[in-house]
């Protein structure tokens, strides 16, 4: 089974965007869709936060999660997502959505031709080397000409404000090894006020502009620091 898991969080943000991806998961690359790497998480809360409408109707009929078994392949553009079913799934296959639209040579991609900008890396997955290559790949074929951030790839240590106050009690409980053992030093609080001194000071080292992330913590970070910041899946998915 290949399953595409949509985000509560990053659907609950984007609820339009993530709905055209969800039909492009369904239509074109025939994977069963469900909200949430685990089932009964928030549920309604997370039903109430989409617009009332035909995102919030299609979000309520889509399966809470899936029947993750060894064998299956599991795509997502959450890194939490992939991380928890990573290490609660021993033997399904997680990749992130970006290696496998790189993988599809049809697949219709915009055309960027002029943009310049800066890739931003995720501290949360800043072990997984095929998406950080398929993501970059996907920027050359939209004709997007980049940059690094300063810290990048695997030692990527950026993830917004989110490294900056209490992590859900879930995700340490079902990914230890990534938000346990691999998380020293991180989910220190800070006020409010800190925050924004801290994605300030970060945005400044950016020399180039816009900044383009792949991770909704990571957008809601920059943006708090004065970026031009864009979520990949934005570029590939333009809502008009």
């Amino acid at each position: 089974m290949k399953y595409y898991i949509a985000s509560c969080v990053f659907t609950s943000q984007f609820p339009e965007l993530s709905r055209k991806i969800q039909k492009a998961m369904r239509e074109r690359c025939h994977l069963e869709v469900v909200r949430c790497c685990v089932g009964q998480y928030k549920v309604r809360e997370f039903e109430e936060r989409m617009p009332e409408g035909i995102c919030r109707d299609q979000w309520a009929h889509l399966p809470e999660s899936g029947d993750f078994r060894p064998g299956d392949t599991v795509y997502s553009l959450c890194h939490n997502c992939n991380n928890i079913i990573e290490e609660q799934h021993p033997g399904v296959i997680v990749h992130s959505v970006w290696e496998l639209l790189d993988q599809m040579p049809d697949f219709p991609l915009p055309d960027c031709r002029g943009m310049t900008a800066t890739v931003q890396d995720c501290w949360r997955s800043r072990d997984r080397k095929e998406e950080q290559a398929a993501v970059r790949s996907l920027l050359r074929k939209m004709h997007i000409r980049f940059s690094e951030a300063p810290e990048h790839h695997e030692a990527a240590e950026f993830c917004g404000v989110s490294l900056y106050r209490p992590q859900p009690p879930r995700n340490p409980k079902l990914a230890p090894k990534h938000y346990v053992e691999g998380a020293a030093g991180k989910f220190i609080s800070r006020t409010k006020e800190e925050q924004t001194e801290l994605m300030l000071a970060y945005c400044a080292g950016l020399k180039l502009q816009p900044v383009i992330c792949y991770c909704h913590y990571c957008l809601e970070g920059l943006k708090l620091g004065g970026a031009d910041a864009k979520h990949l899946a934005e570029l590939i998915f333009p809502v008009n």
